[in-house]
């Protein structure tokens, strides 16, 4: 029994740091995913656009919503495209 627990000690002593490491990395990792988590306060960025004039408050959040407008319908006309591309091919496969 004694020659088991010296092998144990051993190997313990050779993979300790290793584990450490990692032990260590996920805690890490843990902690970023808490902050992650608590998502991106776009006011923040956004907030220039509220020392304007309500016109030009407007302007802005009209361009903003067109941009997201148009790339959402940009986006859907590609997957419709890609759909009947492959349509087309498993058709004459």
């Amino acid at each position: 029994m004694n020659i088991i627990d010296t092998i144990k000690s051993f190997i313990n002593k050779i993979f300790s740091p290793p584990i450490e490491v990692l032990d260590l990395a996920i805690e890490k990792l843990s902690e970023v995913q808490m902050i992650s988590a608590q998502g991106i306060n776009i006011g923040q960025y956004l907030s220039v656009l509220g020392d304007l004039p309500t016109s030009w408050q407007v302007t802005v959040s009209s361009l903003l919503l067109s941009v997201v407008l148009l790339g959402s319908l940009l986006i859907f006309r590609s997957l419709m495209r890609m759909y009947f591309s492959v349509k087309e091919g498993v058709k004459w496969w």
